[in-house]
């Protein structure tokens, strides 16, 4: 090889003198760009279903590197628990002035399939009816709730006991 014909080292320059971007300079900068894509859409606040799924659905990678490249998706969204109302202790309290209000809901319950333990008076103040949860009974009490027609629900609260589920009864459950 003559001088001549030899490359000169170092990287290409146009007739400015400027550095000629290489393939793989091209290549790896379209990847960054596309993971920041793949980021963004995967983070954002905005957890609806609606928004959510059309990132699942958009591909982020250009034609000429599909093959080799994994699309980004959407992060998986959580399932609810599954609740097994007969394995969930109930106890309804009656905190009004409707005789027999907590021994009805109490037969409602059951037929729901929860297994209810006891019904009796409450001694206090409530504002309105709520079932209260103990610790990893929130979809439990979520579903409860759902099957009363209760529309508030709260972490239990002492002298409640946190194995099973609390429900009081106010003036305002029909």
């Amino acid at each position: 090889m003559s001088p001549r014909e030899q490359r000169p080292s170092g990287p290409r320059r146009d007739e400015r003198g400027l550095v000629l971007p290489t393939r793989l300079m091209v290549f790896s900068i379209s990847l960054v760009a596309l993971a920041g894509l793949a980021f963004i859409a995967t983070q954002s606040g905005d957890e609806t279903p609606d928004k959510a799924a059309p990132a699942a659905h958009t591909t982020l990678t250009p034609p000429s590197i599909k093959d080799s490249e994994p699309t980004p998706s959407a992060t998986p969204t959580k399932t609810p628990p599954v609740v097994r109302r007969d394995k969930v202790l109930v106890a309804i309290f009656n905190n009004s002035n409707v005789k027999g209000l907590a021994g009805k809901t109490g037969t409602r319950a059951e037929r729901a399939g929860w297994s209810v333990v006891g019904t009796d008076n409450w001694y206090g103040t409530i504002d309105t009816s709520t079932v209260y949860y103990g610790p990893k009974l929130k979809a439990a009490a979520s579903l409860l709730a759902q099957d009363l027609g209760i529309t508030r629900v709260k972490a239990a609260i002492a002298p409640m006991r946190p194995d099973r589920l609390t429900v009081i009864l106010t003036g305002d459950y029909h």
